[in-house]
């Protein structure tokens, strides 16, 4: 017994729905010549070689194969076997699919056409894998597919009307899931690993750390203000991330790559003192004021109401980003990564200020003091 059907081994009459093993001992145009045993070779014809479309019957098999084959017609007194290897692939087949439905088994199938829709496979029978269940992404042109082994699981079978429906998503996605939980399983917050740079997004970097994808946001990509991920990252590229935080419910990670690397705010709290006059490139003008970086990554406000000595609207009007400018240091804020600087300061550096000045001042960052009451006072006394 093979497959729950017996093979005549030593055949001597043959009747139709008999199955035999033969040999393939010529190959035409469209038919092969079998040796089942017979007085004759059977005639197995192109379109009962596979229930696929066959354009040629040496895309199937070659002399000397072994081939099990189902007898369609005896015709004794013309010498004539027709036999058919279709319709024991289909028996078998839909067994196969039957039982993989049933456990989930893969299956794997070379691509025989690509048809409007999806792809066409060979299971024994004809198989379709519709074109959302060929990828997990989105395909426009499914030409190379064709003559590709594809693994496939049985999404819907009904044989009466000889219909099978397969995916090789689903396996995909399966696997994905499995890495995904290995993943997980082994990392934890502030390990730090090596991981491939997927895909560039405006909010951030997609890192590969193993087969599973977790997401660089914009902000932790460097220390410096990046604008586009684009700008300091390549598809492709290689880069070593921290984990920050994981859902494995969500399956999702957050990576920082700037985690890995020096802050520059350390330099800066070394660096830095309240006081200082410093150079500066304007880096971003924002309605309330300037960003000005004083050390690369590290960068001080002006406030709008520290860019001048007179009144002005928006910092554009005295301003432009690039722009290298002389600021005094009004405060460091290491912890928050907070500078606030001056370039009023400096102007007013040589003449004392009256008492809206002073307000206007203390509006921008600086606290009056008693002795600035005192001293205020005294100078309108004289």
């Amino acid at each position: 017994m093979v497959d729950g059907m017996e093979y005549l081994t030593e055949v001597k009459t043959l009747a139709p729905g008999d199955i035999v093993r033969g040999r393939v001992t010529k190959v035409e145009d469209k038919q092969v010549l079998v040796d089942v045993g017979y007085k004759v070779d059977g005639i197995l014809p192109i379109r009962e070689l596979s229930n696929v479309h066959v354009e040629k019957p040496s895309d199937v098999v070659q002399v000397g194969d072994e081939v099990d084959v189902k007898v369609l017609k005896v015709n004794d007194e013309a010498d004539e076997l027709i036999v058919s290897k279709r319709a024991v692939d289909a028996e078998r087949a839909w067994e196969r699919l039957e039982r993989a439905r049933e456990t989930g088994e893969i299956l794997e199938a070379r691509v025989a056409d690509v048809v409007k829709g999806g792809l066409v496979v060979d299971v024994g029978v004809r198989g379709f894998v519709p074109a959302s269940h060929v990828e997990r992404h989105f395909v426009k042109d499914f030409s190379d597919y064709k003559g590709r082994t594809l693994r496939l699981k049985v999404l819907e079978l009904d044989r009466e009307k000889n219909k099978a429906v397969l995916s090789h998503k689903a396996v995909l996605e399966e696997e994905d899931e499995r890495r995904k939980q290995e993943v997980f399983s082994r990392l934890k917050p502030g390990d730090v690993l090596e991981g491939t740079v997927q895909r560039l997004t405006d909010f951030g970097a997609f890192v590969d750390v193993g087969g599973v994808d977790g997401l660089v946001h914009v902000s932790e990509i460097a220390w410096h203000h990046v604008d586009k991920p684009a700008d300091v990252l390549q598809e492709g590229q290689r880069v070593t991330v921290q984990v920050l935080k994981l859902d494995p419910e969500a399956g999702r990670i957050s990576l920082s790559i700037k985690a890995t690397q020096p802050s520059p705010w350390e330099r800066a709290g070394e660096t830095i003192r309240p006081g200082d006059v410093r150079e500066g490139v304007v880096k971003r003008l924002v309605s309330f004021g300037a960003f000005v970086e004083l050390l690369p990554g590290v960068e001080g406000l002006v406030h709008i109401s520290q860019i001048a000595n007179r009144h002005i609207a928006t910092p554009h009007e005295v301003l432009k980003e690039g722009e290298t400018v002389k600021v005094k240091v009004l405060d460091v804020n290491i912890p928050e990564r907070r500078i606030s600087l001056s370039i009023r300061a400096l102007q007013e550096a040589d003449r004392p200020l009256d008492r809206r000045e002073r307000q206007e001042y203390m509006g921008g960052g600086f606290n009056l003091t008693l002795g600035d009451v005192i001293g205020d006072q005294l100078r309108k006394l004289k």
